[in-house]
């Protein structure tokens, strides 16, 4: 799964491009997933990189921002695995997101939740598998997609957000 920054930073975007006003509600929900140790609850799936759209969308209404939010970083995840990286390790992955995470701040002037504060880091020195490239198309593409085009989407069962029926 894509790290806090990169979580913040879509999020962020989202609500910039799809010109609506700041909601730290939102935001929450963008990171809210990864706040436990069990992932599978929150992920819908046996592990992020098995995110299951559909059954969060069974059970859960995207009615306000903080569910929103969730779903948007669920989005990010199912399409972070399945499109934009496939087949990593996730230490190296970890790694990477320290060595991006301040460039990752200051391009997208990404504003850290209190929450999360103590879980980013920052290394210097050039990521292998998620380069600030890779970084910055994901997170430029994914917060340009319309969240309730998609909630209606996978609603409908399309293939493209139900690879994962678990």
């Amino acid at each position: 799964m894509p790290g806090f920054v990169i979580h913040i930073a879509i999020g962020q975007e989202y609500l910039k491009k799809h010109k609506m006003k700041y909601s730290k509600e939102f935001i929450k929900g963008t990171i809210a997933p990864d706040f436990t140790d069990d992932k599978t609850k929150t992920h819908y799936g046996k592990s992020p990189r098995y995110t299951n759209l559909k059954k969060f969308l069974d059970n859960n209404k995207i009615d306000n921002g903080y569910n929103k939010g969730i779903f948007l970083h669920l989005i990010t995840d199912y399409l972070f695995y399945n499109y934009y990286i496939t087949k990593i390790g996730k230490d190296g992955l970890y790694n990477d997101y320290d060595l991006s995470n301040k460039d990752i701040i200051q391009k997208y002037n990404v504003i850290l939740l209190d929450e999360v504060k103590n879980k980013v880091f920052f290394k210097c020195g050039k990521p292998k598998t998620l380069t600030l490239e890779l970084a910055c198309r994901i997170i430029d593409e994914i917060s340009s997609m319309d969240i309730d085009q998609i909630e209606a989407e996978v609603n409908q069962n399309l293939k493209r957000w139900n690879y994962y029926k678990n």
